[in-house]
């Protein structure tokens, strides 16, 4: 395993590191330069002063997948992984193109929400799916669309004191509610109103998922939606670290292949 691949994804994004380790060994250092990219990706928007200074970041790592050499951390065993065809091209294009959205003043109905989530956090678990043997890759897309979406309900009151909002315009119209609103008040009736319709939305997308994945080999790829489905439970708790419980319904649903 690339150590210092590792400790970054472990520190990073500790619960996709954690499913990454019921992937088979062979394939473990692509899966874990996947997530540090998915990581940079995220990072964009975080870091970036401005809106335009995201798109920059970005571009950077549409380059970067296109084939231009650049020596970096990530960008290193990232641009190996595709010289080996353990990750596609079109995939990790398709995530980029998706981070965009959030460089823009907001997302403007819950179909471009959903079609957010789907193509990103999504295609984080199409990649890996991919890059583990799945015969249909696509069929995993809902599930880290789950998990990306229960993060980021969570995180509503986390990005209202950065001045942001990710939820959809119209559902936050229909409530009375402007995005800067939002960002005022985000423990709100109305807020929690919104929070909850999108909550039902994505319970919706797991319940008509598959709950046993075939083949085994490919379970690590769908381990997100294990805590996506505790995590949906959890909204409007204060974050807390993860515990023996998460660990331990992540450990099940890999021995077993079931994610419930």
């Amino acid at each position: 395993m690339n150590d210092a691949l590792a400790a970054l994804v472990r520190r990073h994004d500790p619960d996709r590191f954690l499913t990454a380790l019921f992937a088979a060994p062979e394939r473990r250092d692509a899966l874990l330069a996947l997530y540090a990219f998915n990581h940079e990706l995220a990072r964009a928007r975080e870091v970036a002063s401005e809106p335009t200074l995201a798109l920059i970041r970005l571009q950077w790592w549409r380059e970067v997948v296109e084939g231009a050499p650049k020596r970096h951390e990530i960008a290193t065993p990232l641009s190996a992984a595709i010289a080996t065809g353990a990750l596609l091209p079109p995939d990790l294009l398709a995530m980029i193109d998706a981070r965009e959205v959030e460089a823009e003043p907001g997302i403007e109905t819950q179909a471009e929400w959903d079609s957010y989530l789907m193509a990103g956090a999504g295609g984080v678990s199409v990649a890996a799916a991919r890059l583990l043997g799945a015969p249909h890759p696509e069929a995993f897309r809902p599930y880290g669309a789950a998990y990306g979406a229960a993060g980021l309900l969570r995180s509503v009151p986390v990005l209202a004191r950065v001045d942001r909002c990710l939820l959809p315009l119209d559902l936050l119209a229909a409530q009375g509610l402007s995005p800067e609103a939002a960002i005022a008040d985000p423990g709100s009736a109305e807020v929690a109103a919104v929070i909850t319709h999108l909550r039902r939305t994505v319970s919706g997308w797991l319940d008509a998922c598959p709950r046993r994945v075939n083949p085994r080999a490919a379970i690590a790829a769908a381990l997100p939606a294990v805590l996506a489905r505790r995590d949906l439970r959890r909204i409007g708790e204060s974050p807390r670290p993860r515990g023996i419980g998460d660990r331990a319904a992540v450990t099940l649903a890999a021995l077993t292949g079931r994610l419930s």
